[in-house]
């Protein structure tokens, strides 16, 4: 059963890949999408009668494509059969936590997207730094008053950036900030680099070392999920040990950041910039001093987002589906224990 809005072709692939599955999608009775590879939807409400026939569609399920979000807490009551849950996201442990899923459907295996969104977060990332260094600010400024004045930026190569978190996305930013010159230097959750095979790294350090780190890194990366852990990982002591003029980019969750502190500091000029996909409070309130900071770029957690995600996460679901079928080991299954992930 398809949970969330997909484009007809890519139904169709699913259903020839299993063509021994019944595939349901009813387009009709989930929220329509706002944007691109919107999963979520816009305001939806369901008549009585088709209320109705998405819980008998429910009931029936052994393998639901993306969450329901519409019945999200209802979920593990509406859905006895399910087996297996494939999502649209990566960042599922604490929606996971919050609805004790593993707990209240333990036969169920859930599955998360991790790695779909590696490429665009990477280009998201490396615009911020090729902006800040090639000073988009002051050209947009000076084109907004028609002011032509000559200046010099100047280029990454040989800069430090520190990735915290070093799963698809990180690993996908490590390689192509190196093939740029960068001294790439990575911060994991284990005491050595061997978990993180694919990260092109100069210089690895374990997450409790990141104060040591924190000198050196020129750009700050954020990548890593809210887990107690994780939270306010970044705050008023860990943004003094930046160097001044550093840039932090934070595309994790905005738990991880003490944003007051955050806001000090780029008025203090401490820090010279920011670059935020993610916030202590969605949407960021309009009151938020952030919004008209010109050396702070806010992105409304669109940075992943892509006009071509949907194909990916169907290519990943079919991989998926296909070792379901052999009785093989998924791939990005959630850990049972939520929050031990970087």
């Amino acid at each position: 059963m398809i949970a969330s809005y997909l484009e007809p072709h890519l139904v169709d692939r699913i259903a020839a890949a299993e063509p021994s599955a019944r595939v349901v999608y009813r387009p009709d009775l989930i929220p329509a999408p706002r944007y691109a590879a919107d999963h979520v939807g816009g305001a939806f409400e369901r008549t009585a009668e088709q209320e109705r026939e998405w819980r008998g569609l429910l009931a029936e399920a052994d393998i639901l494509f993306d969450f329901d979000w519409t019945h999200l807490a209802e979920l593990p009551d509406l859905a006895p059969q399910l087996r297996w849950i494939q999502a649209s996201s990566s960042g599922i442990g604490p929606l996971v936590a919050k609805h004790r899923y593993h707990e209240r459907m333990p036969e169920t295996v859930i599955t998360r997207a991790s790695g779909i969104h590696a490429q665009p977060l990477s280009e998201f990332c490396l615009m911020v730094m090729m902006m800040h260094a090639r000073r988009h600010d002051l050209m947009a400024a000076q084109q907004l008053e028609r002011r032509w004045e000559r200046f010099a930026g100047t280029d990454l190569r040989g800069r430090t950036v520190a990735i915290v978190g070093l799963g698809a996305i990180g690993s996908e930013l490590a390689r192509l900030s190196s093939a740029l010159g960068m001294r790439v230097v990575g911060v994991g959750r284990t005491p050595t680099r061997e978990r993180y095979p694919d990260a092109v790294l100069d210089a690895y350090h374990p997450v409790g070392m990141l104060d040591a780190v924190l000198p050196e890194a020129e750009y700050l990366v954020l990548v890593v999920p809210h887990t107690p852990g994780t939270e306010q990982l970044i705050g008023a002591p860990q943004l003094a040990r930046l160097p001044r003029g550093a840039v932090l980019i934070n595309i994790g969750r905005g738990a991880l950041v003490d944003e007051p502190a955050l806001i000090a500091s780029l008025q203090s000029g401490h820090l010279g910039g920011a670059a935020l996909d993610v916030f202590a409070e969605e949407p960021l309130p309009a009151d938020s001093p952030l919004w008209t900071m010109p050396n702070v770029l806010v992105s409304p957690h669109s940075a992943s987002t892509s006009d071509r995600e949907n194909e990916r996460l169907v290519e990943l679901f079919v991989e998926n589906l296909g070792r379901w079928g052999r009785g093989e080991e998924m791939v990005n299954v959630l850990e049972k224990v939520v929050g031990r992930k970087s």
